[in-house]
């Protein structure tokens, strides 16, 4: 036990430090604070907050129509990709990605996002779709990653198996595969609907995931993944869209069956279920043009989404840190229905 002499020797001790000591002591912390911006040092302002309500375009929207397969650029109002304002971290530093459907829509939402997250990326497209697909090439050359335009139809075996080797060739592999492109024509019966029509949607949503993911598979490591996007089709089925809703009530089904099947070799498979989507599937068949002009106002949000509202999912998905996530399907549907 120590003696009074002791304990009054060390609080004159300490009591000697005096301010200097002080100092002396806080010289660290203070230091540590300057680094991380304290100590009066500028930060960047905070992004204000924006509602989601009003943050894009709402109904009624104009009538327009363009020819299959429709043009982004064609539309009023411009589709939001993300083109000005996505901003990449570094999430995706050294992948190379395959995206079908990559001119428009969620595809080219995808592939922006991708590039500037540091992605090579490879874009499939059809030739009547160039000059939407020229857009994108310059947008991920701008974010200093490697473009690769594919364009042709993948409801071609042959084709997709092409289309494949070439993003190999030319990325150097493949790391992700984004299965999005997509067919849709409505049809108010199935009295309507063509034998046709019906084989060209399958073909386009359904044969084609299976073709590329198929010659893909080879190339893909343990790390990789896929995603698929199918929609709120799958679950809540618009009447006029009888063979559409089918094919993406089969994407979401691939994606969990081959998320357990490729589990064990260490590649994930996910999907994207969009609600109402402001793309060109919409103005070239998609839609009549009564349901066009009112286009997403059953949803809480009273609007239709754009296609950079879901870029960040695709990003997630794709995003190694997102190790754990397979046989998922993320939803973005404006407040409605389940993925």
């Amino acid at each position: 036990m120590l003696d009074n002499e002791t304990n009054l020797s060390r609080r004159r001790a300490v009591g000697g430090l005096g301010a200097a000591g002080l100092a002396m002591a806080a010289g660290p912390l203070l230091a540590a604070d300057a680094a991380a911006g304290g100590g009066g040092a500028a930060t960047p302002a905070a992004e204000p907050l924006q509602n989601p309500l009003t943050k894009y375009p709402r109904p009624p929207f104009k009538k327009q129509e363009t020819p299959w397969p429709g043009l982004a650029s064609k539309m009023d109002p411009l589709p939001d990709h993300g083109e000005k304002s996505y901003k990449g971290s570094g999430r995706l530093k050294g992948r190379r990605a395959l995206i079908t459907g990559g001119d428009s829509g969620m595809g080219r939402a995808a592939a922006i996002a991708y590039a500037r997250e540091g992605a090579d990326v490879a874009i499939n497209y059809l030739p009547a779709e160039e000059e939407d697909a020229r857009q994108v090439i310059e947008l991920i050359k701008k974010a200093g990653q490697k473009a690769v335009a594919i364009p042709g139809d993948i409801r071609e075996e042959e084709f997709c198996k092409k289309l494949v080797a070439e993003a190999v060739r030319q990325l150097g592999g493949l790391d992700i595969v984004v299965s999005n492109a997509g067919r849709q024509q409505q049809r108010q019966s199935i009295l309507d609907l063509s034998t046709e029509d019906f084989d060209a949607t399958m073909k386009t949503n359904i044969y084609a995931p299976f073709w590329i993911i198929k010659a893909a598979l080879p190339h893909l490591q343990p790390g990789s993944c896929i995603i698929g996007t199918t929609s709120e089709q799958a679950n809540d089925p618009s009447p006029n869209l009888y063979d559409y809703a089918q094919t993406k009530a089969a994407t979401t089904n691939y994606v969990r069956s081959l998320a357990k099947q490729l589990a064990p070799k260490g590649i994930r498979v996910n999907g994207v279920a969009p609600g109402p989507i402001w793309t060109p599937l919409q103005t070239s068949g998609g839609a009549t043009q009564e349901d066009l002009v009112k286009f997403g106002a059953k949803t809480p949000m009273g609007r239709p989404g754009q296609p950079a509202e879901l870029a960040s999912i695709y990003v997630q998905l794709a995003d190694p840190g997102a190790s754990y996530a397979t046989g998922q399907v993320y939803g973005a549907m404006g407040g409605n229905g389940t993925p």
